[in-house]
């Protein structure tokens, strides 16, 4: 087939990170690996209160909603017409990957690639300019290519901390959630997806054993290219969740999924993690994520596809709010969330600081040390993502500078303040670790015993929870969530933009959901 006529995608060029210097054109024959998401046979219910009620297999997923024959066919043919070879193909996954040159790549879609570096690093990264098009032949086939561009996407949501004598353990954590007793998560499988860093199995065996837990059984994945590669800054993450997770719920598998920081690694991880019929995770944790309005549209509907199919077969998805508060860290003086928190089909996880003692929760605020430099919970209202139904009655405001009725962020917390913190082992040193990537572990750890105990996955939580009565949540009243002055977001009765629902009452919580 001779392809002529072209469309655009819609996916316009991402907003370079601050500071990215051009630094010339990329090389011809550079080798560049791309991913194409196709169309679904069928939508299932877009409707996400609808994927609560009833889950599907991964085979039906595939079946029913997975790509058609004939589109991924289609793409075959013109990676054929444009010199480049198809690396895989899958009908449950709706993609196919490409591999080729740079200057095919240029050709097949329709842009042109440079090369950026941020000052003060050697990192350098590819950038796309200009939109994405694709012959007419494939207009409503391809939703969208993925990897030409190869910047760093996100940010790992977690803050060490020097000296924190009020930090915990995290079965003390557990402890004070009331997480129900006697459960081990055992059956299950929590899948952590990460974008750089690693873990030795060294560290995990002295961390365990210095608490008197069984180290949990942890099996690493490669997702395009990415590996457990230990000795970096996003150990820390990577640790942390792996610990956090194992410590509550030592008999659960973990798989690590590792992948690099683009938008392509980071939906394709989602996506072997939620249609993987191996491990079969029932819980997948996400500690990464970047202000909403930095993603392009076409991978922002990659991502929320890929949670939609998680939401669709009954996998839990915990997703860490942000670290930085109101503003999600970006200096234009405006609200920003956190992506891909604030999809509808993510359980989006705040931050409170949480102070304890005999096993009981003693006081509980909002978590917010901007004022030492040490963060605060992200959270607000999503300029994207309007608000799903499950929100409908809880009270989220409409975005206060877009005046957009949008999904509410988070939906609950657990404790993140750094000076209350985990204790962990990060390169062979015990440390203190705090920020929201110790929450989406931490609910995941949750929802796994809360699977071993009712014997199927509670699957996509949002829409049950914010049908529960308040004995399942501690309400956090008190504080907010305001980094620069902006002052829009603090802590109320119910839900509230800052803590959500609140911090976790586990056995009420699974009391009410076995009720």
């Amino acid at each position: 087939m001779a392809f002529h006529n072209r469309t655009e995608l819609k996916a316009s060029a991402k907003r370079l990170p601050p500071g990215a210097v051009a630094a010339g054109a990329v090389a011809a024959d550079e080798t560049v690996q791309v991913t194409v998401y196709l169309r679904r046979k069928a939508e299932p219910s877009t409707a996400p209160a609808a994927a609560a009620k009833a889950h599907i297999s991964r085979q039906e997923l595939g079946e029913k909603h997975g790509a058609h024959a004939a589109d991924i066919e289609l793409v075959e043919q013109f990676a054929h017409e444009y010199g480049l070879t198809v690396v895989s193909a899958s009908l449950a996954k709706r993609r196919v990957i490409l591999h080729g040159t740079a200057e095919a790549m240029m050709n097949a879609f329709g842009t042109k690639l440079e090369c950026y570096t941020l000052p003060g690093t050697s990192h350098q990264f590819r950038g796309r300019t200009g939109t994405i098009s694709v012959p007419a032949e494939l207009a409503g086939v391809v939703t969208a290519v993925l990897g030409l561009d190869n910047r760093p996407v996100a940010k790992p949501h977690f803050r060490p901390r020097q000296a924190a004598p009020n930090s915990f353990t995290p079965p003390q954590v557990a402890q004070l959630y009331n997480f129900p007793s006697g459960l081990t998560g055992k059956g299950q499988t929590v899948a952590i997806i990460e974008l750089g860093g690693g873990y030795k199995t060294a560290d995990l065996t002295a961390y365990f054993k210095s608490l008197g837990i069984p180290a949990p059984k942890v099996t690493a994945v490669s997702v395009d290219g990415g590996a457990n590669k230990p000795g970096g800054q996003a150990d820390g993450e990577v640790l942390l969740d792996i610990e956090v997770v194992g410590a509550i719920a030592p008999d659960a598998s973990i798989a690590v999924y590792f992948a690099p920081n683009t938008d392509q690694g980071f939906i394709d991880a989602i996506t072997d993690a939620v249609h993987d019929t191996t491990r079969k995770p029932s819980i997948v944790s996400i500690s990464w994520g970047g202000p909403e309005d930095s993603w392009t549209q076409q991978s922002q509907n990659a991502m929320n596809a890929a949670l939609q199919d998680a939401a669709t077969v009954g996998v839990t998805v915990t997703v860490a709010a942000g670290d930085n508060g109101s503003s999600d860290g970006v200096t234009d003086g405006n609200l920003h969330v956190d992506f891909p928190a604030s999809s509808p089909y993510a359980l989006a996880c705040g931050g409170t600081t949480l102070a304890g003692s005999n096993g009981k929760i003693s006081s509980e605020v909002v978590w917010n040390e901007t004022a030492n430099n040490e963060g605060a919970t992200g959270g607000g209202v999503s300029k994207v993502f309007a608000i799903p139904s499950y929100q409908s009655s809880a009270g989220v405001p409409a975005q206060p500078q877009a005046n957009f009725a949008g999904r509410g962020v988070p939906d609950i917390s657990g404790d993140a303040d750094p000076s209350t913190g985990y204790q962990v082992r990060i390169d062979g040193q015990n440390q203190v670790i705090g920020g929201t990537s110790a929450v989406a572990p931490l609910w995941a750890a949750l929802v796994a015993l809360m699977n071993e105990k009712l014997g199927t996955p509670v699957g996509f939580l949002n829409p049950k929870l914010y049908g529960l009565n308040n004995s399942a949540f501690h309400d956090i009243t008190s504080g907010n969530n305001d980094d620069s002055g902006l002052g829009y977001y603090s802590a109320k009765q119910g839900w509230d933009p800052c803590t959500g629902l609140g911090s976790p009452n586990g056995t009420a919580l699974l009391n009410a959901l076995t009720s």
